[in-house]
């Protein structure tokens, strides 16, 4: 698993029946100490918890278990964005909080 930036939507006018109501994101992987962008790059990744644009996310990058998440050995998955995150802490330093409005 690794830390995130939801960067946007990605919109698809052909794709895999599997992905049909799916929200497919676009996130940037975060260095949890720094906040910036980490060496895992940008990836697309399945929405399972209403994530939206600028929301720091957990996502899981590892096939079998993002197809267990839907159920399916056959689902043609593999990066899927299972939580919303409000805080990081790294050794006792808050490095993210997400305040109560929304600004961090």
């Amino acid at each position: 698993m690794f830390l995130a930036t939801v960067l946007g939507p990605v919109v698809t006018p052909v794709q895999h029946p599997f992905f049909d109501g799916k929200p497919l994101l676009l996130v940037r992987a975060d260095d949890p100490v720094r906040g910036e962008a980490a060496p895992e790059g940008v990836v697309v990744a399945t929405d399972r918890v209403g994530a939206g644009v600028g929301e720091r996310v957990l996502v899981m990058k590892e096939g079998s278990s993002a197809r267990t998440l839907y159920g399916r050995d056959d689902a043609p998955v593999r990066t899927v964005i299972v939580g919303i995150v409000d805080e990081v802490e790294v050794d006792g330093r808050r490095t993210f909080f997400k305040g109560p409005s929304g600004e961090t």
